[in-house]
């Protein structure tokens, strides 16, 4: 399902600096390179960034799922950190896995190369 590119990217993923690869039928994916900025204090990607990843392509995949014209708002989101990355780039495929007229439900894994760094599933209401 194509939308422009301002409804697809909120200033905030601009911020963190995250590039939309794929948006289509209920799939989002995502990609965030490790800047300066989004280091922790032990030189790693921090929590926090991953996080707003997993967030920014599941709210796409929902989208994507019911349409731009109606909004979604993460009402629980869990989070597994498997790895930590020091350096390069990581990409969030995010899914759809039940698509419910009031909620949806979409898993999340975020990947560096064929290394898996987190995996995720949230819940969100449709507004």
């Amino acid at each position: 399902m194509a939308a422009p590119a301002e409804v697809v990217q909120s200033a905030f993923s601009q911020l963190l600096g995250c590039r939309l690869l794929r948006l289509e039928g209920g799939v989002a994916e995502v990609a965030l390179a490790l800047a300066p900025e989004l280091r922790n204090r032990g030189g790693k990607l921090h929590g926090g960034a991953l996080f707003s990843l997993v967030d920014i392509a599941m709210g796409l995949a929902c989208s994507s799922s019911h349409g731009f014209d109606q909004q979604s708002a993460t009402i629980e989101c869990k989070i597994n950190y498997i790895r930590a990355v020091d350096s390069g780039e990581v990409q969030c495929i995010a899914r759809v896995i039940h698509p419910g007229r009031r909620t949806l439900v979409v898993e999340a894994e975020v990947m560096q190369g064929d290394k898996l760094v987190a995996k995720a599933q949230g819940t969100f209401a449709t507004l």
